[in-house]
């Protein structure tokens, strides 16, 4: 891993900001007066819906109105990454039968040693899939300076292998694992190549873990090298167990969307937009009645997404 100093790591901030990542803009491409409308793909996360199979997935996602599906490739998701090379083409055919497209897939990837890795990746890369969303790294809390060293090396791997498929990696903030804060992946993050390696933000997990205001910095400083958005909203709720951050419908919770797709619009950010419906964990009454509440919410979330991102964009034809 690449140590930086202060002065390195601000040098290193500002040369990414001035350069054009393949996903989006360079962030003086746009300012408040010359905004674009958000023409990338309004993407569900296929998660809460693990027991729909990929035809019935897709017309269900076409029905609610969006543009594709993030399509989870991981253990118990919608392809197996074990027979990544010969289910991921089939279920992004039967998608793309459907009338969506495949903008990104959630892999659980960490290491280029991992023996899916290449498979998942080779064959995403072949399939014009552009984006991926890498998997987790945990702090053990016993060195931390040791486990983001190693962390480091293993995303870098992982670009590599990337880059040699022709996919572009999204690194996800997501609270307790490693870089739910940004700052401390940034390190890693950003004397990579900014056509192979971005972030994914997560506008839930960066409000739950910025608290009242460092949220704030964490998306200015992913802002000039973003390859994908995930959106979901959280509230803090007090359980029997003390107060905990609970997913929940979109405006309902703390985000600011006002201001984060600010940011966004600010930067010409046109990547894909991943909606997560993940406030029904709990076991439904049934199955086929959890799936309802599961695309209900996902229509009336997805409304209020276009809803937001066409204030923040100025003008919206959706």
């Amino acid at each position: 891993m690449i140590r930086l100093s202060r002065r390195q790591f601000l040098a290193a901030t500002s040369a990414a900001a001035c350069a054009t990542p393949v996903s989006v803009p360079s962030a003086s491409a746009a300012t408040s007066d010359s905004r674009s409308p958000y023409r990338g793909k309004l993407c569900f996360f296929s998660k809460p819906l693990p027991h729909m199979d990929w035809r019935r997935l897709a017309q269900n996602v076409k029905r609610m109105g969006f543009d594709g599906v993030d399509l989870t490739v991981r253990k118990g998701g919608h392809v197996n990454p074990e027979r990544a090379a010969e289910d991921l083409p089939r279920a992004v055919a039967v998608i793309r039968e459907e009338g969506l497209e495949v903008p990104m897939i959630t892999t659980a990837l960490v290491s280029a040693d991992d023996p899916t890795a290449r498979p998942i990746l080779s064959t995403a890369g072949k399939l014009g899939i552009p984006f991926f969303k890498a998997g987790y790294y945990l702090y053990d809390f016993v060195d931390v300076r040791q486990e983001l060293q190693k962390a480091g090396e293993q995303f870098r791997g992982l670009v590599e292998l990337a880059k040699q498929c022709g996919i572009q990696a999204g690194y996800h903030n997501h609270w307790e694992y490693i870089g739910a804060a940004l700052w401390d992946v940034a390190n890693f993050i950003e004397p990579l190549d900014p056509k192979w390696a971005g972030y994914y933000l997560d506008t839930c997990h960066a409000v739950a873990e910025g608290g009242v205001g460092a949220w704030k910095t964490a998306t200015h400083l992913v802002a000039s090298r973003l390859k994908m958005v995930a959106v979901k909203d959280v509230r803090w709720e007090k359980t029997s167990q003390g107060w905990e951050a609970r997913t929940c419908p979109l405006g309902e919770g703390r985000v600011d969307w006002k201001y984060s797709f600010g940011v966004l619009a600010q930067h010409g950010f046109q990547g894909p937009i991943s909606l997560h419906v993940e406030y029904f964990e709990s076991e439904g009454p049934t199955p086929a009645e959890k799936e309802g509440e599961v695309l209900a919410a996902g229509q009336r979330d997805l409304e209020f997404l276009k809803a937001r991102l066409a204030e923040a964009y100025k003008s919206s034809d959706r």
